[in-house]
């Protein structure tokens, strides 16, 4: 009878002590409450250095903060792989889904199937349109980039001054990156101005910005069309026309004109100032070199940190951060948004803002 007894009472303080467990496990579950919530990210591409660093701060942050990751890149930006990726998540049952599109305007139909299935959906630096499956948008002040990039051109050419007329061409991104008209919009509300007095002068006329998209924001696109320039409007450093500025809305496109002028025949003393963005490791070595003028810095572990935050929010059912209620449309309503601050990167900052601050070690730049 003692020996059952003790076996009852040994028998019940393992039941307890598991228990005990199961609810340690629960309060340590990303929110949930019942098992690790689950999340989707779907990213454009791994060619880009940028999408990357972007995958690799969110699945680190969100594994730190409990939660179990499905991170997949969409090929070589290739839609219907990113739709079957997508549509693999929702089968799956994932908790909420953070895309960056690679086409913006393509995914509709599978977006429906996430709605359906009660999943919310984050649109992630780029914004989704014509689907009202998207909860919320997290990204950076992406006009804001844009007048950065406008405004570095404006103070050192000295616009405000007159002068000139000052040659500039002008690039952007894919035409089916809604960001392109936040970027281009940005850079334009300070540099049109100049263009209607003359101040600056445009020789191929292509300033809309349907003209000057550069397909999947390749290096390779950028390059053959500054290439075409050059050969149409002889642009040469000495003994044809001055080019004075190439406006680039990101870092893979500037780099990709930055190829072309080498090739013809422009040095870093007398080459024309590049605009950027995202701080790519190559673009950082082309500003110390003097063959990118400036970038801008937009901190990944920020956005990823947004992020985070806001997922972990409507996973427990509380408030989501969101600081803009009023900007970002995606043809069905305004969606409701998390801005991260972008910031203005050159030679003469570059070090604090990357090495100091522990995004790039000195050993990766070179």
């Amino acid at each position: 009878m003692k020996k059952t007894l003790r076996s009852v009472l040994a028998l019940t303080f393992a039941i307890a002590m598991l228990l005990t467990v199961v609810a340690a496990c629960a309060d340590g579950d990303g929110g949930s409450g019942s098992g690790a919530a689950r999340i989707g990210i779907s990213l454009p591409t791994m060619s880009l250095q940028r999408w990357v660093q972007d995958g690799d701060n969110m699945r680190e942050q969100f594994e730190a903060a409990g939660f179990e990751v499905d991170l997949q890149y969409g090929g070589e930006n290739d839609v219907p792989t990113q739709i079957a990726q997508l549509e693999n998540m929702i089968a799956q049952g994932v908790d909420a889904l953070v895309i960056c599109a690679i086409d913006g305007f393509a995914l509709t139909e599978v977006l429906a199937q996430a709605k359906a299935a009660g999943i919310p959906v984050i649109a992630y630096d780029r914004l989704i349109m014509n689907t009202d499956a998207v909860t919320y948008y997290a990204t950076f002040d992406n006009f804001q980039v844009g007048v950065l990039q406008g405004t570095f051109l404006e103070n050192a050419l000295n616009l405000s001054a007159g002068g000139g007329p000052y040659n500039i061409e002008f690039f952007t991104g894919d035409p089916g990156d809604n960001n392109i008209h936040f970027f281009f919009g940005g850079a334009m509300s300070v540099l049109q101005k100049y263009l209607d007095n003359g101040t600056l002068h445009c020789p191929s006329g292509e300033t809309d910005i349907m003209q000057v998209a550069t397909v999947a924001w390749d290096p390779a696109n950028a390059q053959a069309r500054m290439e075409n320039l050059i050969a149409t409007y002889g642009y040469a450093p000495s003994g044809g026309t001055p080019l004075h500025a190439v406006m680039c809305s990101n870092d893979s496109t500037a780099q990709g004109v930055t190829t072309a002028l080498q090739g013809g025949g422009f040095t870093a003393d007398n080459f024309p100032l590049i605009t950027g963005q995202d701080c790519d490791i190559v673009s950082v070595r082309n500003m110390i070199a003097g063959y990118q003028a400036m970038s801008v810095f937009k901190d990944t572990r920020t956005l990823a940190a947004n992020v985070v935050a806001m997922v972990k929010a409507i996973v427990a059912g509380t408030e989501v951060p969101i600081n803009d209620r009023e900007t970002y449309d995606n043809g069905t309503g305004v969606i409701p948004t998390n801005l991260s601050v972008p910031v203005f990167a050159d030679i003469n900052n570059w070090e604090a803002l990357l090495i100091d601050s522990g995004y790039y070690t000195r050993d990766q730049i070179g």
